[in-house]
């Protein structure tokens, strides 16, 4: 009867233990996400004001040339 209990608890611990290690796993990968998401969005930011910083460097160039 100790026996059984024994492997019960056991069987118990082990299926918490999985359930812990996968809500950490989903846990992690929902940050992980999150920071690549962040990552290409100030990226995206970066590229557009480099844009149009040549953009208005182009333009100033051009209107030396011009002038």
């Amino acid at each position: 009867m100790a026996n059984e209990k024994n492997n019960q608890q056991q069987q118990n611990n082990s299926s918490f233990t999985e359930s812990l290690k996968n809500t950490a796993g989903s846990a992690f990968e929902t940050v992980h996400n999150a920071l690549e998401t962040t990552e290409n969005a100030a990226m995206n930011t970066v590229d557009a004001a480099k844009n149009a910083v040549n953009n208005i460097t182009g333009n100033n160039d051009n209107r030396e040339k011009q002038e």
